[in-house]
């Protein structure tokens, strides 16, 4: 056996894995660590007038673990049609099931941590609370646009722990810097920063009708006995209309099974019209 040869391999097999798709994700993502910390939200090269990116997402449902909406790119999302099928009848059931089908919104931002500005710009992902406080902080005038490259704010991050959410999440809060600052004083970085940056609408895979509608067909029958539909799905997959309804006089486990995997929507009240 010749070792050398072996190290040889297993070094271009671990190079490999660096350079891999995963390897990439992990990259183009950032996510703030417990604690204090400070980035930039950077002018967004794929749209100059607004910085941030609203993108919607699916969780749980099929086998894919996250599925991007169609509607981000405008297109027929079959969930979204299955749902508003629901609402259109009177059943207190179906009305709660579309509420969970609901997809959650995500915000990307991008970012320069500082101390880390030659390792370029990355992808932040966020809710609407932090959302909201972005969008306070550009309409105060005495703040403005935080993400002007010469006279701009860098963003100052606290967060913390489950041990002090009382969730299984962390919790990150934001704020300004009282201070003006330029991204970098050196061109180069300044440079590579405006000019190479992620678009979250092509990191994300661009999945068809077909391949939504075939999650959520999984997730509704997995099987014959935890609950059917008593025809097809309430959604229009054939473009033609047809008075559908959910069974769900066998078993609720289905709704059961959904406050587990959306566990964010167990706080909001029943806002159901019944």
């Amino acid at each position: 056996m010749d070792l050398n040869a072996i190290k040889k391999r297993l070094n271009d097999f671990q190079k490999q894995a660096n350079n891999s798709s995963g390897g990439q994700q992990k990259q183009l993502f950032w996510k703030p660590s417990v604690g204090k910390q400070v980035v930039r939200v950077v002018p967004n090269k794929y749209n100059k007038n607004f910085p941030f990116t609203e993108m919607k997402f699916y969780y749980g449902i099929g086998s894919k673990r996250v599925m991007a909406s169609p509607s981000n790119w405008g297109e027929k999302d079959p969930i979204m049609e299955f749902a508003k099928q629901l609402r259109q009848t009177n059943d207190r059931e179906n009305w709660r099931l579309a509420k969970k089908l609901d997809p959650k919104t995500r915000i990307f931002a991008p970012v320069v941590v500082r101390g880390q500005e030659s390792e370029g710009v990355k992808l932040w992902q966020f809710g609407k609370e932090v959302y909201q406080d972005f969008l306070n902080m550009a309409s105060d005038e005495e703040i403005g646009d935080f993400t002007d490259v010469t006279q701009g704010r860098d963003i100052k991050l606290t967060t913390v722990g489950p041990e002090v959410t009382g969730t299984p999440y962390n919790k990150t809060s934001v704020s300004p810097s009282l201070k003006l600052s330029a991204i970098s004083n050196d061109e180069k970085i300044v440079k590579n920063i405006l000019e190479n940056q992620p678009d979250p609408m092509k990191v994300f895979k661009r999945l068809t009708f077909d391949e939504v509608k075939a999650g959520l067909q999984e997730f509704l029958a997995p099987d014959a006995e935890e609950g059917s539909i008593s025809s097809e799905p309430a959604v229009p997959f054939d473009g033609e209309k047809k008075n559908y309804s959910l069974d769900t006089n066998k078993s609720k486990a289905k709704v059961d099974q959904f406050d587990d995997l959306f566990k964010d929507d167990k706080e909001e009240k029943d806002d159901l019209p019944f």
